[in-house]
């Protein structure tokens, strides 16, 4: 099964009254995976591309809490997905070897990316033809 198909949108319980809502995401629970690190993205034009990499070990969740953007997911043998983020309630899942570009970030965009791992730069592929190849790779071996 390529990863790609294990990319998925997630929606998160709300709870709220008239004093406003609140969005729970647990690890484990509501999130995939235990949660190692978080971190998140603002102040990004409409037009800037963040992410442009695939990771080897890393699972993510990637949620706007504000605003709104749009993932494009790609599992370097040609099959691509997009994904909108625009409802602070929802995120989307990328397991590990997917390629992810984040973009088309509104003004008030707040991505908050959730991570398996701790950051470890050896295991980023910041090159996507270096992508390409270890996937071709990885399809021989396995």
């Amino acid at each position: 099964m390529h990863n790609i198909n294990k990319v998925k949108m997630l929606e998160f319980p709300q709870r709220g009254d008239e004093r406003g809502h609140l969005v729970i995401v647990e690890g484990g629970i509501d999130i995939p995976f235990n949660i190692a690190r978080a971190f998140y993205i603002y102040g990004s034009d409409a037009d800037v591309v963040r992410g442009q990499h695939a990771n080897r070990n890393s699972e993510f969740v990637l949620i706007n809490v504000a605003g709104k953007s749009k993932v494009k997911v790609k599992d370097g043998e040609g099959n691509e997905a997009i994904f909108c983020l625009n409802r602070p309630h929802t995120g989307v899942y990328l397991p590990t070897m997917v390629w992810k570009d984040m973009y088309d970030f509104s003004e008030d965009s707040v991505l908050l990316c959730l991570s398996s791992e701790h950051y470890d730069p050896n295991e980023y592929i910041r090159s996507y033809e270096e992508f390409v190849e270890e996937i071709k790779k990885n399809n021989q071996d396995g």
